[in-house]
């Protein structure tokens, strides 16, 4: 691991919040199937992940958005940059995203999904960063609440670096 890093959140803690994820998907959605909308870049390891974790018929697709660019903070717009390919209406659709942050990202995908008339719309996200918010929103299912630190690993960058760490680390320019 890089010097200026510190572990904030282990893989085996990450695999026990995932998997506690699955579980309420699992129970939420008995005997439906569901359609998992992964926010890339930053959730496609959480994706993976929690895919595997839930125990009905599940299918996913993946959207893109860019707010951050290559800074630590995000630029207060956002745009999307690939839409979904799979038909949501009457679709029962889980957006998976790696972290819940100032909230303008989940306000857009939201209103962007809820206009294609799905069935129903949860939130997932690996984490929740609630000081930094900025929107009024709130996850369905969240993995772990995360004080406010700039994070990579696990999916997460800094300029497209570091998604491959296999923990969630606290990343720091000075260190």
């Amino acid at each position: 691991m890089p010097h200026n890093m510190k572990i904030l959140l282990s893989r085996t803690q990450i695999a026990d919040g995932v998997a506690r994820i699955g579980q309420q998907i699992t129970r939420d959605f008995a005997g439906e199937s569901v359609i998992l909308v992964g926010v890339l870049k930053g959730a496609c390891l959480f994706l993976s992940d929690l895919a595997r974790q839930i125990e009905l018929d599940a299918t996913f697709d993946f959207i893109a958005v860019r707010s951050y660019g290559t800074q630590k903070e995000s630029a207060g717009e956002v745009q999307l940059i690939k839409d979904v390919t799979t038909p949501l209406e009457d679709k029962n659709v889980v957006l998976v995203e790696d972290i819940l942050d100032t909230g303008l990202t989940f306000s857009f995908l939201r209103k962007l999904l809820l206009a294609r008339k799905p069935r129903t719309l949860k939130f997932a996200a690996l984490l929740d960063k609630p000081s930094r918010r900025q929107m009024p929103v709130q996850a369905d299912y969240v993995g772990f609440q995360i004080p406010d630190e700039f994070v990579v690993g696990y999916g997460l960058d800094y300029a497209e670096r570091f998604r491959n760490l296999p923990d969630i680390c606290v990343f720091s320019e000075d260190r």
